[in-house]
């Protein structure tokens, strides 16, 4: 996978975030506008790290969001792989 390039991109993780976050806040029954305070943020974080359930749910998600479902198998495509940059023009340089 072309990780220098993901990392690069805001919409990677935009996706990353909602990826851990979505479950978690699925499984506890909240919204984030249950989320009023870092505290509050602090102990449902850690209230899903001690839970294997929840990490198994945030593992598949994260694995959902990391996933090219254009190629087969779990690599990015080989012209994916040429990329350097993200871009409009799929960032070659």
């Amino acid at each position: 996978m072309n990780w220098k390039v993901r990392i690069k991109n805001p919409v990677w993780w935009a996706q990353m975030a909602l990826a851990v976050l979505t479950p978690i806040l699925a499984y506890a029954g909240l919204t984030a506008a249950d989320l009023t305070s870092w505290a509050a943020l602090g102990d449902l974080l850690l209230g899903a790290v001690s839970n294997p359930y929840v990490l198994g749910l945030v593992a598949v998600s994260v694995w959902n969001a990391c996933n090219d479902p254009t190629t087969a198998g779990v690599k990015d495509s080989a012209r994916a792989l040429t990329y350097c940059r993200p871009g409009k023009d799929g960032g070659k340089e």
